[in-house]
């Protein structure tokens, strides 16, 4: 149904700023919510951030609210996590998910997944 492919992480200096992007192939992109997930080794992964199907509703982890901003671009099939202010807990691998409808935040609602992208964050 949805494929999606992420992109942008890399290793940043602590105050730094990261753009991941999530390109989604498949037909109906616009009837799935999509969140970030992130999971740091030994940890379990965690919710981020959402955003409704045109972008209405978002809604952050409180450890990043302020910091972190997701966007989407139905018409490039596209969901972006903008990163500012990185702080060296925020190493992790971040995944992109989709799930239809409504938005979530607990990995278990989510039914499609990407492969991840590593953020490392050095003090």
């Amino acid at each position: 149904q949805v494929q999606l492919v992420e992109s942008g992480g890399g290793l940043v200096q602590a105050g730094g700023s990261l753009r991941l992007s999530c390109q989604a192939s498949g037909r109906t992109f616009n009837t799935y919510a999509m969140g970030w997930f992130r999971q740091a080794p030994g940890k379990e992964r965690e919710f981020v951030t959402a955003i409704s199907r045109y972008g209405a509703t978002t809604s952050y982890a409180d450890s990043v609210r302020g910091r972190f901003t997701i966007s989407r671009d139905n018409a490039k099939n596209t969901v972006f996590l903008r990163m500012n202010s990185l702080k060296p807990e925020d190493t992790a691998v971040y995944y992109c998910a989709a799930r239809l409808f409504a938005v979530a935040g607990r990995p278990e609602e989510y039914d499609y997944w990407g492969q991840g992208t590593q953020v490392t964050v050095s003090s």
